[in-house]
């Protein structure tokens, strides 16, 4: 049973460790989204205007290794903290990493820009696995406030994104690139500062490793830890000075394959080596169709911070009008092209409680999908935000500036999407996986995180505003491979009888 370091519940009647992670995770998320929708702005942004210049293909090939690692590198995160550190130190060295990494993009965007987003990757996949899994370390076993606490932990997360949205646009329009990026750093540090001065609230089962090392099998964790970051300096020093070129686009296409492959070989080790009994295996392929949902989804889902970024700034009408309020109250003559972003967030507020009521709704009156039927309905609305960018791309086709309302109806769609597939996805692999291979299997589940972010990279650099006239076939393709996608998932969520007799759908957990 897991206990708690204090008894008082002063936190929304939640234990205090609850309001420390909450604040460290809204400052933290504050910085991570608002400097993530500053990067291909950026990047694309001329030398004349302290950008970096860069191709739409290569920006974006940037941004989906970016986000990728982010989600990658929280397995050897996860690691460090469960056998060498613990989750409070690993938490709280995540951070600090982080924070340099915005220290870094603030003093010197152009020289240091890869050096500040792989510090920043690397601390956010040290803290982020680690704090998600110490909100659960401060309920015991059978704390029926866990789920709630969960679900405050989740505002604490998109109110750090609201922040950042707002902050980071306002500054980067009106102050410049370094102001922006510079919010993000003291949105971390803030962060840090409250986390040093309330960590002792924290559950005992957050300080130390759950699984350590001990002896000489911890001295060659260690010696491994050191020599992969010896070797990851080298190859920073040797690309900073030119020694070494690399290529994003094709460096992009081969990591995706790489994660791809990763990805079937753990899966393939665990279903035909794992020693499952034929309940567990048709549990399997019921799972194996939710990662190909998720990676399918999050490669469309995340055109946010590229792709509709850019047709934000280059296509969409954010002339404010003379008089308004924000440009008596805050001078601005145009919405910051990071607002639309914010969208998301303010949705997924609104609609995440219409969305826990639905479901328990349906299954009250026997309508009960699967799991995976919920995941292609979700794919089909993320689908079809893009068939209403394709409309809208097709005005922009025409050298006219679109309507606002196109690109929020658009956010507004995908956020139904991700209402509808990510908290089911996450909740199938956490009920369809075998119970000896639980952790694993989740582990499996984030590389489709990073498997459909560095696609969405891939993808967003088609998407060239000197290209105008592609955009509305890229958009409706998009939208086209969606469907495809999430009509064979259903089809064979359908067909597949033994699924159903296994047990996936959730009335039967």
């Amino acid at each position: 049973m897991t206990t708690n370091t204090s008894n008082d519940t002063s936190f929304f009647g939640h234990p205090n460790g609850l309001r420390t992670l909450f604040f460290t995770e809204m400052w933290e998320r504050m910085s991570y989204y608002g400097m993530r929708a500053l990067l291909v702005l950026f990047m694309t942004a001329s030398l004349q205007t302290q950008g970096l210049g860069f191709t739409v293909a290569s920006a974006g090939a940037i941004y989906g290794l970016y986000t990728g690692a982010v989600y990658f590198l929280g397995l050897p995160g996860g690691w460090l903290a469960d056998r060498l550190i613990g989750g409070k130190k690993a938490v709280w060295y995540g951070g600090l990493i982080i924070f340099a990494g915005h220290i870094v993009l603030a003093v010197d965007l152009q020289n240091l820009f890869f050096v500040g987003l792989i510090l920043v990757a690397s601390g956010t996949g040290l803290l982020k696995p680690n704090i998600s899994a110490m909100v659960g370390q401060q309920y015991g076993d059978d704390d029926s406030r866990r789920d709630s606490g969960y679900a405050l932990y989740y505002m604490g997360i998109n109110i750090g994104s609201l922040i950042a949205y707002l902050v980071t646009g306002y500054l980067q329009e009106n102050w410049g690139w370094h102001y922006a990026f510079g919010a993000a750093a003291i949105g971390m540090g803030l962060g840090l500062i409250q986390y040093y001065f309330t960590n002792r609230s924290l559950a005992t089962e957050s300080v130390a490793p759950a699984n350590p090392y001990v002896g000489a099998a911890r001295q060659r964790a260690w010696l491994c830890v050191l020599g992969v970051l010896a070797v990851a300096v080298v190859i920073i020093i040797l690309a900073h000075l030119g020694t070494i070129v690399i290529e994003p686009v094709a460096l992009a296409e081969k990591v995706a394959i790489i994660f791809t492959a990763i990805f079937f070989i753990y899966f393939g080790f665990i279903y035909f080596k794992g020693e499952l009994n034929d309940n567990e295996k048709q549990r399997m392929w019921a799972l194996f169709l939710v990662c190909v949902a998720s990676a399918c989804f999050w490669s469309g889902f995340e055109q946010a911070g590229s792709s509709l970024n850019l047709f934000a700034q280059n296509y969409t009408d954010r002339a404010l009008e003379s008089g308004s309020w924000l440009t008596s109250l805050f001078g601005m003559d145009a919405i910051p092209t990071v607002w639309f972003q914010l969208s998301n967030s303010l949705f997924i507020i609104i609609l995440s409680p219409f969305f826990a009521a639905l479901w328990i709704n349906l299954a009250k009156r026997m309508i009960d999908p699967s799991y995976t039927i919920k995941c292609a309905i979700g794919i089909v609305i993320m689908a079809s935000g893009f068939l209403v960018m394709f409309m809208a791309s097709q005005y922009a086709a025409q050298g006219l500036k679109v309507a606002p309302m196109w690109l929020v109806t658009t956010y507004f769609l995908h956020t139904v999407g991700e209402l509808c597939l990510s908290p089911v996805a996450l909740s199938a692999v956490s009920k369809l996986s075998p119970k000896r291979f639980a952790g694993q299997m989740m582990g499996v589940f984030v590389l489709t995180y990073s498997i459909g972010n560095i696609i969405a990279g891939l993808l967003s650099g088609n998407f060239d505003p000197e290209n105008v006239q592609e955009m509305p076939n890229l958009y409706l393709q998009i939208a086209l491979f969606s469907i495809a996608i999430a009509i064979v998932i259903g089809l064979m969520s359908f067909k597949s009888r033994f699924w159903e007799k296994a047990g996936i759908k959730e009335k039967a957990q």
